[in-house]
């Protein structure tokens, strides 16, 4: 038998069960001072870019309104534009960083419609490719990622200063 090392799981495995926890996250980690350090790989006007620390494929970024509301339509028209804008350029960079084949871009709203964080609606924007999927994640229950956070951020950051300038 082959053993796989998978450290990183252990942060998600013991993070705080709900009650627990030291606020929403959404708002906390733009305020930390060190986007880097958060996995912050862009700010727009009404909302930022960030690794998704638990991702279902290398690249899984989320797009964050910096103010915090439950659902789409509870954003303004010019707060809903920058987001939309923000998902495109998810797109763009990941596609400069990774050429995926394709993307799940989604929504979930509420805790019954899957919201980790039912008060701060966010986007997925998840790059695929044709063989992301394997046997790990049907008969382990487990998913394989390639790439620490660490590097996928400074790819995903280097795309945005080429892109901008």
């Amino acid at each position: 038998m082959r053993n796989l090392h998978a450290y990183w799981r252990m942060e998600y495995l013991s993070v705080p069960s709900e009650g627990e926890d030291d606020g929403n996250p959404f708002i906390r980690l733009p305020a930390h001072g060190d986007d880097r350090a958060v996995y912050i790989v862009h700010r727009a006007k009404y909302a930022y870019l960030i690794l998704n620390k638990y991702p279902y494929n290398p690249g899984h970024l989320l797009a964050v309104p910096f103010r915090e509301v439950p659902r789409l339509r509870d954003l303004g028209a010019d707060e809903r534009m920058d987001l939309m804008d923000l998902i495109a350029f998810a797109q763009d960079i990941l596609d400069d960083a990774f050429s995926p084949d394709g993307f799940n871009i989604g929504i979930n709203e509420g805790a019954t419609g899957g919201a980790g964080i039912p008060s701060h609606m966010h986007a997925h924007v998840v790059p695929r490719w044709k063989s992301d999927t394997n046997f790990m994640p049907v008969l382990a229950d487990t998913r394989v990622l390639p790439e620490s956070l660490d590097a996928t951020c400074e790819k995903l950051c280097a795309c945005v200063a080429a892109r901008l300038g």
